[in-house]
């Protein structure tokens, strides 16, 4: 697969499609029982997820049958090789499950660049010796689609990201007071431990704090300046690959470190103003450096 533009736009065209077909499936199981194929205290797995993830496989592999797919609910092929989806059929599945309207489908294009892997990884494994899995991947493509409100966005690395086909940029707002920020609290007591103080020290210092259940839209929703940012430790890959290069692309700032656990990321998503003011308020994410990093 070439990476020039043409090729890169036909590849989001045809994510688009992937996204915007589960999102139909959505809709129509909206209302209807689900069934659960699997629940913890803090998280459910649909047999709708599964569904969802089997249609998206089948509409990219129709074009790209050579390209893995990395998704929540399993990997079809060789995700080490150059190119690979990173795929979230269902963001948001316990909204979803609820009958709460707010999730999405989240699809990103990965490439492979072995000397960026070297450089950039900042794991703990990689301090021993050991490269971190996703560090020496760029996210190229970006589309995260709301089936609920039919909003599409996209974006391709170094062009404007977009919803709707109408180009998005993140908000101005550069004091804390004037701010709302996002927060989740992933899936284990651990994360809740770390983030519930985190959320105590922003309430009190911004707008408003909102907990609305899905990473990919929280992301989407600070490109698109509706919110200003973001904050989340143990989230997964495919939950924020997608919306950090639509971030991006929007004029944002995206920083991720990978956690101990499979494809885990700790996050500070923001408009690119407020970083350094949530820096002082967030003492669990002061190791964030004073430069953006890229998906």
């Amino acid at each position: 697969m070439a990476e020039d533009h043409m090729s890169l736009k036909q590849a989001q065209n045809r994510a688009a499609r992937a996204a915007q077909a589960a999102g139909e499936l959505m809709r129509r199981n909206f209302r209807s029982p689900k069934k659960i194929n699997s629940a913890t205290q803090h998280d459910i797995k649909l047999e709708l997820d599964v569904r969802c993830q089997k249609l998206i496989e089948q509409t990219l592999r129709s074009a790209y049958p050579s390209i893995a797919i990395l998704g929540e609910e399993h990997v079809l092929g060789d995700i080490e090789a150059d190119h690979r989806w990173v795929v979230d059929p269902i963001d948001g599945t316990v909204n979803f499950t609820y009958g709460i309207p707010h999730c999405c489908v989240s699809i990103a294009l990965q490439t492979r660049n072995v000397e960026r892997g070297t450089l950039n990884s900042k794991s703990k494994r990689q301090k021993r010796g050991e490269p971190h899995p996703d560090a020496s991947y760029e996210t190229v493509v970006g589309v995260v689609y709301d089936p609920f409100y039919d909003e599409l966005w996209t974006a391709i690395r170094g062009h404007p990201a977009y919803l709707n086909g109408k180009v998005i940029r993140v908000s101005g707002r550069h004091r804390l007071n004037e701010a709302v920020v996002s927060i989740g609290f992933a899936k284990s007591k651990r994360t809740l431990d770390q983030m519930i103080p985190v959320m105590n020290r922003l309430a009190h210092r911004v707008r408003k704090v909102r907990i609305m259940g899905a990473a990919a839209l929280a992301m989407t929703y600070v490109a698109s300046g509706r919110m200003d940012g973001y904050l989340e430790t143990g989230i997964r890959l495919w939950d924020i690959a997608a919306g950090g290069l639509i971030l991006e692309c929007a004029g944002g700032d995206f920083w991720h470190e990978p956690v101990a656990g499979e494809h885990k990321y700790r996050i500070m998503a923001n408009n690119g103003l407020l970083r350094r003011n949530l820096l002082t308020l967030v003492r669990s994410y002061q190791q964030y450096p004073a430069r953006h990093s890229r998906a």
